[in-house]
């Protein structure tokens, strides 16, 4: 009798078990040790393989392929062994996903849920070796709710301890990481920096040229000449990077860097560094009081200082590129100029235009503005092409506003099929809940963006102007222009033109005005007065 039931019982387990495909799954967050013969993913896998076989009376197997993400975080689902993984499981080729702990699956609330929705919408079950739940009750959920907040909780105090490591470190003058710069390799070992001799040399020839030339653009002109980059190396995971051609400011950064001084910087602090130096007190000391002369670091004043009119609007047309603002002293005169953005970090064999003469291309666009009030062909031209702007960005409002309202009827049919599944029981209803709450959070978007949408529209058609408004408003154009402070030119020209075009090659100036500012040009002049002549027309 005992002898007939073995011989029965697996036919009877075989015919209502079937066989219960099991992906196991195992991370570790360094690569530290995974070249070991034994290591902590090849420990996971096997915990995971004791487990499947203690359950293979309930047709439980073992896949052979392997999902381990070694050197990977738990933080984000970036894991290509993790993609491969859901993949199967949506392709059907695993039915349950086994882990050594929920951690080792994520460590992320939202991560999981979103792990947890593929699963359910594929009929495949999850399995923590190490932590039973039972995942159909609202007790089971809650639990491992609270582990995996753990497990956040976990990963963000480890971010916090390790950055308070590098801080440490840091004060000490370690060296923590980060990208290598020209003179210095990390040691062999890791963890430390060390000269590299040939690329030191380089590093004292460019402060040499520095002081030699006083200038930057003099010396990037000489560095690729010489064929001389910055640092070049490659990543542990085998990438190529650095390497580029010099530009001002990366030439300003390399000589300003304390690294050279063998210290670190650290929240603004100074600290002597571990590892040796390559430039001398006296060399450092030199090119810094140059640097400050010529008045490298307060670049970002000179605009305001010195009433740069076009600043921010005016753009190369041959490099397609900004233009920026400087000048330079000669006796006791000021001469200002605006440079092409690629001519001032590259050179001047750079770019065609290179530069023009601050005051000659801000009278040219004041003439522009003020012509148009007196050459009616001028002014239509300026209304047709503002008109036809409009009409164009409230055709893409509309089509924009024709999609989302498409969108949302497919919503509307979505949402109306998941509201019977939502009373229901088991993972369905769960993800029927969870897609609803998804459905209405888009509709809500939508909704905004429609606002929006009609908000920029009655924008758009309250800007028009009729053109017999704007030549008065611009009559009394000189008096009101030669009253105004510099500070209130720029914004006027601002308020009024979106862009200047200025092509060195052929002279020409181009002016983009904004329809918003032509709207606002009636409301800001006086009432008109007497008409005046400009014999400039627009380039």
């Amino acid at each position: 009798m005992p002898t007939e039931h073995r011989t029965k019982e697996p036919r009877a387990v075989t015919a209502s078990h079937p066989a219960v495909r099991c992906a196991i799954y195992t991370r570790k967050s360094t690569d530290e040790g995974l070249d070991q013969a034994f290591n902590t993913l090849d420990a996971q896998r096997e915990a995971a393989e004791a487990f499947i076989n203690s359950q293979r009376h309930e047709g439980w197997v073992v896949l052979p392929q392997k999902y381990d993400d070694g050197g990977y975080t738990g933080a984000n689902m970036e894991r290509p062994a993790l993609r491969r993984l859901l993949e199967d499981v949506k392709a059907g080729v695993a039915s349950c996903v086994v882990v050594y702990k929920v951690d080792r699956l994520t460590r992320s609330l939202l991560d999981f849920a979103r792990i947890m929705e593929v699963l359910d919408r594929h009929g495949a079950t999850f399995v923590s070796v190490t932590q039973q739940f039972n995942t159909t009750s609202s007790l089971g959920r809650l639990t491992l709710n609270i582990l995996l907040s753990f497990a956040q909780f976990e990963r963000e105090m480890i971010a916090e301890r390790t950055r308070d490591k590098m801080g440490a470190a840091r004060r000490k003058g370690k060296w923590v990481g980060g990208n290598l710069v020209l003179g210095y390799d990390v040691a062999p070992r890791g963890g430390a920096l060390v000269v590299n001799e040939e690329e030191a040399q380089r590093v004292r020839a460019i402060f040499a040229l520095y002081l030699e030339y006083g200038s930057l653009m003099p010396v990037i002109e000489e560095l690729d000449r010489r064929g001389w980059h910055v640092k070049a190396w490659t990543t542990r995971e085998g990438r190529r990077v650095g390497g580029k051609p010099f530009t001002k400011n990366r030439l300003y950064n390399l000589l300003t860097n304390v690294i050279y001084l063998g210290k670190v910087d650290y929240g603004g602090r100074i600290y002597d560094g571990e590892h040796a130096r390559i430039v001398d007190d006296q060399t450092w000391n030199q090119v810094q009081e140059l640097l400050n002369r010529n008045g490298r670091r307060g670049g970002r004043n000179v605009a305001s200082r010195h009433g740069a009119l076009l600043k921010g609007i005016v753009r190369c047309a041959s490099c397609e590129v900004g233009m920026v603002h400087t000048y330079t002293n000669k006796g006791n005169r000021l001469y200002r100029y605006y440079v092409c953005v690629k001519a001032h970090q590259r050179g001047w064999n750079h770019c065609a235009t290179r530069s023009v003469s601050a005051p000659a291309l801000e009278s040219a666009v004041v003439e522009q503005i003020r012509g148009i009030s007196q050459h009616p062909a001028m002014l239509g031209e300026v209304m047709r092409q503002l008109a036809e702007q409009q009409q164009l960005q409230i055709a893409a409002l509309q089509t924009e506003r024709a999609a989302i309202e498409r969108e949302l009827a497919k919503v509307a049919t979505e949402m109306s099929g998941t509201v019977s599944l939502v009373g229901g029981n088991g993972g369905g209803a769960r993800s029927a809940a969870d897609r609803l709450a998804e459905l209405h959070e888009r509709v809500a978007g939508f909704d905004r963006r429609l606002a929006e949408i009609r908000r920029e529209v009655a924008d758009l058609e309250a800007q028009q102007v009729d053109p017999a408004a704007v030549e008065p408003a611009l009559r009394d154009f000189d008096p009101l222009w030669e009253h105004m402070s510099t500070w209130e030119k720029g914004k006027f020209i601002r308020t009024l033109v979106e862009q200047v075009r200025y092509d060195g090659t052929t002279g020409t100036v181009t002016l983009n005005f904004r329809s918003s500012g032509i709207k606002n040009l009636c409301a800001w002049m006086p009432p008109p007065q007497e008409n005046s002549h400009a014999e400039l027309q627009r380039a």
